[in-house]
């Protein structure tokens, strides 16, 4: 996804077949684009000939006749000026230095740029050509190249690359400067533009008992429940290990509401803690083999909270293209360059943290433990070299790999045999496979003390309920007691990946975890399939865009230990 916008030839930039020294930079190829086949690079695009001059930022390599050849753009129209201006806004959003920005390089594909960075380029851009800036709303393609923009704002449809410049170029005095744009004053909400797309999406969603994010269960969310009255073989559950109702767990929550009430009643740093707060930080600790750990009311929290609290504007955060969304908003919120690299690519972090890491204070990699949407799990000792080599940072998001991953549930380190030592943040939820509710961070006593005392999170905000600490606490103990429902939730996993495979059906990348998707591609056929499903009897529910891509709708299917291989074979053959 990111890295330097250079086809991969040499140490050398190759621009309508011209090769360019690098003045004073290394050669770094290009990773794959996001969501494209592996090995897809950014090539440089054909040019009607002419003459050319040297491309923007780069020293033309003689041809063989020992004359400099050039670029395909010429200059000398009054919207010369857009493309240095465009370069240097791409180069803050997307951290490459703007020598190394060529004019061919696509913002998504080449750079790295997500769609929040894409705004942001947008922002930057608008604040200095208000009124120019209006035409990038229309005419640009999916993937624009840092050309296509500075061409749009000139008002050009396609790149134009005039043979020769115009007879009579306009003085620079005679360039009037932009006209501010009217702001068109906004109050009413049901008159937001993001509204009117939000009605959008409900309606291709459907309404009523079409929509499927309207279902609600009666009773328990395992690998049974009840829907609308029926009972269902239900897969929209992420209570893997089935905790959140063992009988161990319930009483635990019990009794803590008979002795401490239904809420902490205060922030954990001012007075909000219990004893069970304390030993549920404290058995975390202990499970994962950490110093200390602290916890957190939310999952998606405690990254926003963590990443915006401990990395600043000085700092780099890098982290894989998928992933989760808590990740990206803390991320934002730190004001951080964030930079992500090709999905599982350790050799596309080792080359962006090899071109970018020198230039930040700190730096920031970060990776899931199970990728949520699609199931895969990273090869951790690889980054772990990487992220030693550069004296990176490591944060690992455990969301879907305690309790799963591990011959004991203790996540992807016991997966790969790590030294927890190893990585400085092993962050987790309490929600999924522990049954509870909430997030934590483990890892050395004074990073997880510094955040005690000082994260916004931890002193502004209630933490969680008594109860559900003492749901998370016994739910550990039952894990250690009980480690049998860790092998026979891979076991079931495992089986239904390999029986939908069988079927044809696309189950993508998914390995390992309980996370199992069956990509379908239309978001339509998608919303169908759902609800023809439970008509059926079987809960799944459908997962689009943006939280994957649009050609890459699926039903996500969460394995439960509480499953049976009747279950897994008989919600297989509906699908076919």
């Amino acid at each position: 996804m990111p890295g330097a916008p250079f086809a991969p030839w040499g140490p050398y930039l190759v621009w309508d077949g011209v090769r360019y020294v690098l003045p004073g930079m290394p050669y770094v190829p290009a990773p794959p684009a996001p969501f494209a086949h592996p090995g897809a690079w950014p090539t440089p695009p054909a040019h009607p000939a002419g003459p050319q001059a040297a491309a923007p930022g780069f020293a033309p390599l003689p041809d063989a006749h020992g004359v400099p050849t050039g670029s395909p753009y010429g200059d000398g129209t009054p919207e010369g000026g857009f493309l240095p201006f465009v370069r240097e806004c791409v180069a803050l959003v997307s951290g490459f230095p703007v020598e190394r920005l060529a004019p061919y390089a696509r913002l998504g594909a080449d750079l790295g740029l997500d769609s929040l960075m894409q705004t942001d380029l947008r922002r930057r851009i608008t604040a200095r050509f208000p009124r120019e800036a209006e035409r990038l709303r229309h005419g640009l393609p999916e993937d624009p190249t840092v050309q296509d923009v500075a061409d749009r704002l000139a008002g050009r449809s396609t790149p134009a690359r005039p043979v020769a410049p115009p007879p009579d170029p306009v003085p620079p005095a005679a360039v009037r400067p932009p006209e501010p744009v009217p702001v068109r004053p906004e109050y009413a909400f049901e008159e937001w533009p993001e509204y009117a797309a939000h009605l959008e999406r409900l309606r291709r969603v459907g309404s009523g008992p079409r929509n499927p994010y309207g279902r609600v269960h009666e009773g328990f969310n395992g690998a049974v429940a009840k829907v609308g009255g029926q009972q269902v073989v239900n897969f929209a559950s992420f209570n893997y290990l089935g905790l959140s109702h063992h009988p161990r767990v319930r009483e635990a929550a019990r009794a803590a509401i008979d002795r401490y009430g239904t809420s902490s009643s205060a922030t954990p740093l001012l007075f909000g803690e219990t004893p069970l707060h304390h030993e549920l930080q404290a058995e975390i600790a202990s499970f994962l083999g950490t110093e200390d750990a602290i916890v957190f009311a939310g999952g998606h929290a405690t990254n926003v909270a963590t990443v915006g609290h401990l990395f600043g504007p000085e700092d780099l955060i890098v982290h894989d293209e998928w992933i989760h969304d808590s990740t990206v908003r803390g991320a934002i919120l730190s004001g951080a360059r964030r930079r992500p690299f090709p999905h599982n690519d350790w050799e596309a972090l080792d080359r962006i943290l090899s071109t970018a890491r020198g230039g930040h204070r700190r730096a920031l990699v970060v990776l899931e433990g199970a990728y949520s949407q699609d199931g895969d799990i990273p090869e951790l000792p690889r980054f772990i070299e990487v992220k030693r080599r550069h004296q990176a940072l490591l944060m690992i998001d455990e969301a879907h790999s305690l309790g799963v991953l591990g011959r004991t549930g203790r996540g992807i380190g016991e997966h790969w045999g790590t030294d927890p030592a190893d990585v400085e943040l092993w962050m987790g939820t309490l929600s999924k496979a522990i049954g509870s509710l909430g997030g934590y961070i483990a890892g050395r006593a004074p990073l997880v003390d510094y955040l005690k005392y000082t994260a916004p999170l931890h002193i502004f905000s209630t933490g969680i309920a008594p109860a559900g600490a003492a749901a998370a606490l016994e739910a550990i103990r039952v894990l250690r007691d009980e480690p049998e429902r860790v092998a026979r939730v891979r076991e079931l996993a495992e089986f239904f990946r390999t029986r939908a495979r069988a079927r044809g059906l696309d189950v993508g990348v998914s390995r390992a975890s309980a996370v199992i998707p069956v990509i379908t591609g239309d978001w339509e056929r998608t919303i169908e399939l759902s609800n023809t499903l439970l008509g059926k009897g079987v809960n799944v529910m459908p997962i689009g865009y943006p939280a994957v891509p649009r050609d890459r709708c699926r039903l996500r299917f969460f394995v439960n230990v509480e499953h049976s291989e009747a279950d897994l074979e008989h919600s297989l053959d509906l699908l076919v």
